[in-house]
């Protein structure tokens, strides 16, 4: 028998025991998480009839089927075992959760927004990924898991987007939030709470770098475009867009920002005092910032820029800090009128 011959055999030896082996991992991977997945597809229910009661409406079994993507067919015999083991109540085709059912959809939701406030916080990950991981991590977590997780983020009470985190009781904090196009013109107010879904619209609003926190005015308001000033830009939003973002009124000791804008808008000639750092700053990057001496108060200038214009060098407390436009974008500052520089 010939070398050649003898290698092909090999090469398609080794080829059907590789495909064998997968085939019996990927059998084996999908037996063992089975369970996991029933568990996620109850717990995706009961999360999704919460909100729906929270907001005042009622849910059937073909709004289910649509929100989760899943067929009649398929869902109708989890709603069937959800309702024998007494978390809903399924009378034509109406579902409600029951006491038992909201309890265990707050520790679901609990779950969620304290993995995202996680995100948030202590990782590198992007607004548009919180939910995402959050909507994995929500399953997995146990209940000691679960509170090592609170503890360790000091027990925050809202989660990254504004929403109130469900205490381990079940209590949740009640809200008064208006949306945008509700918000009366010329009022100053600021960002509460921004909805993360649909996903395409919260896009939609990060991409116009509004954020939790964020001071704003709105300018005017049409059936067809809401206009509002924030952090020193002009922003024009759809009232469908728009309807995503919810206000409230500023602390009677916050004052409103009128005048801020951000930092890479500053020229040479120019000074300014830094008024603050934007919401958007989270986590590592805020604590760079704070250690620089990026606080209230400190005045800053153009010092030099380079060739192409990025980074750039700031004078902040007579020491020369190289930052990028993308950190200076979330650094607000109010520029100083009557004070020059002789910066060139």
């Amino acid at each position: 028998m010939s070398t050649p011959f003898i290698n092909l055999l090999y090469f398609f030896g080794a080829s059907l025991l590789l495909w064998l082996g997968y085939r019996l991992y990927r059998s084996r991977k999908l037996y063992f998480s089975r369970p996991q997945r029933q568990k996620a597809l109850t717990e995706d229910i009961l999360k999704q009839l919460f909100h729906v009661a929270e907001s005042g409406r009622t849910a059937t079994l073909s709004d289910l089927s649509g929100a989760l993507h899943i067929s009649r067919r398929k869902l109708l015999p989890v709603i069937e075992k959800m309702a024998r083991q007494g978390w809903l109540h399924n009378t034509n085709e109406t579902l409600e959760l029951t006491p038992e059912g909201r309890d265990y959809a707050l520790k679901i939701v609990r779950t969620h927004r304290l993995w995202e406030k996680y995100l948030a916080e202590k990782t590198g990950h992007q607004p548009a990924e919180w939910h995402h991981l959050a909507e994995i991590k929500e399953h997995e977590l146990s209940e000691e898991q679960i509170k090592q997780l609170s503890r360790k983020l000091g027990s925050p009470l809202f989660d990254p987007h504004g929403d109130p985190i469900p205490t381990a009781q079940g209590e949740i904090l009640p809200v008064k939030w208006r949306p945008l196009p509700a918000w009366p013109i010329g009022k100053p107010g600021k960002i509460a709470h921004i909805e993360d879904e649909p996903a395409i619209v919260y896009r939609q609003i990060l991409a116009a770098r509004l954020f939790v926190g964020s001071h704003l005015k709105v300018l005017s308001s049409t059936a067809g475009e809401i206009s509002f000033a924030c952090e020193g830009r002009i922003h024009r939003l759809s009232p469908i867009v728009a309807a995503n973002i919810h206000v409230e009124p500023l602390a009677p000791d916050e004052p409103y920002l009128a005048d801020a804008t951000r930092l890479s808008s500053l020229n040479y000639g120019e000074k300014a005092e830094i008024v603050g750092i934007s919401q958007e700053c989270r986590g590592a990057s805020r604590r760079r910032l704070l250690d620089l001496g990026i606080l209230p108060g400190t005045k800053v200038e153009v010092e030099l820029k380079s060739p192409l214009g990025d980074p750039v060098a700031y004078k902040i407390r007579n020491t020369s800090i190289a930052l990028r436009q993308e950190l200076a974008d979330k650094i607000l500052i109010k520029k100083l009128r009557n004070e020059r520089s002789n910066g060139q």
